[in-house]
């Protein structure tokens, strides 16, 4: 499908078959949460908690490409180029 084609090179997004795709993601996401004994409320519940230590109120491509943990690790981030120029997700 190609969503980065859809969005930054002007193509059509057919939302049904998306919503088809998503879908298949959401499956399996419940498999791997079954396989592993985890609730899907706790995973999301968990990833809006880190989304929000890292970025506090609202996200950031400069927050993003800066973050702590590879200030920590003093890992330098992979630059994304489709944020290159500021753009917000």
């Amino acid at each position: 499908m190609g969503l980065h084609q859809k969005v930054h090179q002007g193509h059509r997004l057919d939302e049904n078959a998306l919503r088809l795709e998503i879908g298949d993601v959401l499956w399996f996401i419940a498999e791997l949460c079954d396989v592993y004994g985890w609730s899907m409320e706790d995973v999301a519940r968990l990833n809006i908690q880190k989304l929000r230590n890292r970025y506090h109120d609202e996200f950031t491509v400069e927050e993003s490409v800066n973050r702590e943990e590879y200030r920590e690790k003093k890992k330098e981030p992979v630059r994304n180029r489709y944020y290159a120029k500021g753009a917000r997700a």
